[in-house]
């Protein structure tokens, strides 16, 4: 059984093991793949793993003997599934493994922002705090929790666990998802996006949803309203984000993920005030790719055995 692993590096820099899958079949990981090597490096793989390398219908002709693609990822977008199911390829997932460490790091977002650890930090290093006149200063404005309304756009196991962590700061929850919910924190998103301080995003990028952060929903929020993205860049239109924060209608924008990835220079959001970006990270705690990998590895021996798990197509 030939396991292709094409871009092993962005889970498991050195830090992780690959024994489990070397047991299963003779295995090649490769760090990153670029599209042109793509061809040779899967040909006659029977099992490929898989983060962001794409996989459209020409790779699934350039190699007739593969039967299993397992994604290291929970999103599969980067994959042609009409082309999967045309040559009877099984396409898995690994669906929750970083619930707990995205909505940790949504509160890591919002915390920097409504404490200013980052910048407080500078200014005792630089000699403030050994200069103050008080025994105390700060530099920005400082923002309580509690009595504050989250507004989740989304509300999937991620959203979910945000909720129960707002809550526990004494925030108000509010939910929008496309389905209606009897819950009374469910609203519509107009609602929701005119009664919350702080707005979290936590739903797939859609070609329905694409840019629906943008001037008009922007102009429905709170003035001074904190917007944080955990999710997909796309679903901001970050122009007008860029926008908001430089007229003060947004008082901060935070975000794990951005439109274009790795973040392109000439990005607004590089040059926009009160903006605090991190490159896409919320997914890498160790024990947190561990559990993605121990999922993918269960996903290959679950096909092996003829059981297949956390199937897509």
């Amino acid at each position: 059984m030939k396991i292709v692993v094409l871009d092993g590096y962005a889970s498991n820099p050195g830090d992780l093991s690959w024994e489990a899958l070397e047991q299963m079949g003779e295995l090649t990981v490769y760090e990153r793949t670029k599209p042109e090597e793509l061809h040779e490096r899967i040909r006659d793989a029977q099992i490929i793993l898989l983060n962001k390398t794409p996989m459209n219908a020409a790779a699934f002709e350039a190699d007739p003997k593969l039967k299993l693609i397992s994604v290291l990822a929970t999103g599969y977008n980067i994959i042609d599934l009409e082309a999967a199911k045309a040559h009877g390829v099984r396409v898995c997932n690994a669906g929750s493994y970083s619930t707990n460490a995205v909505a940790q790091m949504t509160f890591a977002l919002l915390l920097e922002a409504t404490q200013q650890v980052g910048s407080h930090d500078a200014a005792v290093k630089a000699g403030q705090w050994s200069e103050s006149k008080d025994f105390c200063f700060w530099n920005r404005p400082l923002m309580e929790l509690a009595g504050k309304t989250m507004g989740l756009v989304g509300f999937g196991a991620i959203a979910q666990q945000v909720a129960k962590v707002a809550e526990a700061f004494g925030m108000r929850v509010l939910y929008t998802t496309r389905h209606k919910h009897e819950d009374p924190r469910y609203v519509s998103l107009d609602t929701l996006l005119e009664q919350s301080d702080v707005i979290s995003l936590h739903c797939p990028q859609t070609a329905e949803n694409l840019k629906m952060i943008n001037p008009n929903s922007l102009s429905k929020m709170k003035d001074g309203a904190i917007l944080i993205n955990t999710a997909r860049g796309g679903l901001v239109d970050e122009e007008a984000v860029y926008t908001a924060l430089e007229q003060g209608k947004l008082a901060y924008y935070a975000a794990d993920v951005v439109s274009q990835e790795p973040i392109r220079q000439d990005n607004p959001l590089l040059r926009a005030k009160n903006c605090y970006l991190t490159p896409h990270i919320a997914w890498a705690p160790k024990e947190t790719r561990q559990r993605l990998h121990s999922i993918n590895e269960e996903n290959v021996r679950a096909f092996l055995s003829g059981y297949p798990q956390n199937v897509i197509v």
